[in-house]
């Protein structure tokens, strides 16, 4: 029996989570699930919507799964899925995109399957959440002291972030991309940056992740690096030329929901955060307030998600399983949610999986 961590997340998140749930029993794998409450169903009456008990959870079990959970826009507490990573040092944010049957380019003239692995930087860069307020004392000492030093003229109405990144963060969220192909018998591995222009913290992950490189050039893993810019472009033009891409946290972030995109949406986009002793496991879509309660969320996403943590625990029969109901289900069509051109309710979409698994 595993011990699992259990987050539901709120909005959608506990009808999707309870879905999963359905789908996981259904392989026969026996879960212990340790539900853990978080976000703003807990913000009122524990005063935080990250308890400490939900940490400790997590670094007692090792391995948890979570539902998605409201990131308030632009006011309210700063998001609960980043202060879990940089709690857990889950430097790894690794995020599959793959065709099921409901990709972009299925239909087009000699399109190929979709199947890249993202590789994105978790705990540096814009997301490190070092912010000054615009008028504060700590903004106009930054901007005088930026001035003095860069000769740049900054706005005295400007709210100024930092970016930090490092040799170590890079190394090893790169040594990571490269165990990974290496691991899982992929050809190729992409760095994507913005070095022509931060020159001093992109061109520090780029000069990084070239030293990595030569460290595995004897594996045959080959190597390459292209501008953010261009590897959009390069994505949707043709994404079967993309395999492994790793890269820093907030082009991590972008160039990961573009990828759902190209292969359905964000429904159908699992993601995990990994550290070198826990491991978190969510989908990369939101909350969905607005469709809570209805029972027509789609939870392929935290589903395929799921399939990553058994892989993680070592059950990849069952994993397997999951994916190839997933990609039955949405190859033929006939029980997806809105969401997928389709009417089935949350439920009976689970139970389509499920009498895939179990036939």
């Amino acid at each position: 029996m595993h011990t699992v961590t259990l987050i539901p997340g709120d909005g959608i998140g506990p009808e999707i989570t309870a879905a999963m749930r359905r789908v996981v029993t259904s392989t026969g794998v026996d879960i212990d699930w340790e539900i853990q409450e978080a976000g703003e169903a807990v913000m009122e009456s524990e005063g935080t919507p990250l308890p400490d008990r939900v940490i400790e959870s997590i670094k007692k079990n090792k391995v948890a799964i979570k539902g998605p959970i409201t990131t308030p826009v632009g006011t309210g507490f700063r998001s609960i899925n980043v202060a879990m990573r940089k709690a857990l040092d889950l430097y790894i944010n690794l995020r599959p995109a793959k065709s099921y049957g409901c990709d972009r380019y299925k239909d087009a003239p000699g399109a190929k399957p979709i199947d890249i692995v993202i590789f994105r930087e978790n705990t540096e860069d814009l997301y490190a959440g070092i912010e000054f307020e615009m008028g504060s004392d700590e903004a106009n000492e930054l901007r005088a002291c930026i001035e003095e030093l860069e000769g740049t003229a900054i706005r005295a109405d400007a709210g100024i972030s930092i970016k930090p990144i490092s040799e170590f963060g890079t190394r090893r969220i790169v040594k990571a991309a490269f165990d990974y192909a290496l691991a899982n018998d992929r050809k190729k591995v992409t760095c994507v940056h913005k070095a022509n222009i931060m020159k001093h913290t992109d061109g520090l992950f780029l000069r990084v992740a070239r030293e990595v490189a030569e460290e595995y050039a004897d594996t045959g893993i080959e190597f390459e690096d292209w501008i953010i810019d261009a590897a959009c472009m390069r994505l949707v033009v043709d994404p079967s030329q993309f395999d492994v891409m790793v890269m820093p946290n907030l082009a991590g972030d972008i160039l990961s929901d573009l990828c759902a995109g190209l292969v359905g949406g964000l429904g159908i986009a699992p993601g995990a955060n990994i550290g070198d002793n826990e491991a978190l496991f969510e989908p990369v879509h939101g909350s969905a307030p607005r469709r809570a309660g209805q029972g027509i969320a789609n939870p392929t996403a935290l589903i395929l998600t799921s399939a990553m943590m058994l892989r993680h625990l070592g059950e990849g029969e069952a994993a397997a399983k999951i994916e190839n109901a997933v990609n039955t289900v949405l190859t033929e069509r006939k029980t997806v949610t809105y969401d997928l051109g389709g009417e089935a309710s949350t439920e009976e979409y689970a139970d389509a999986l499920i009498a895939e698994i179990t036939r």
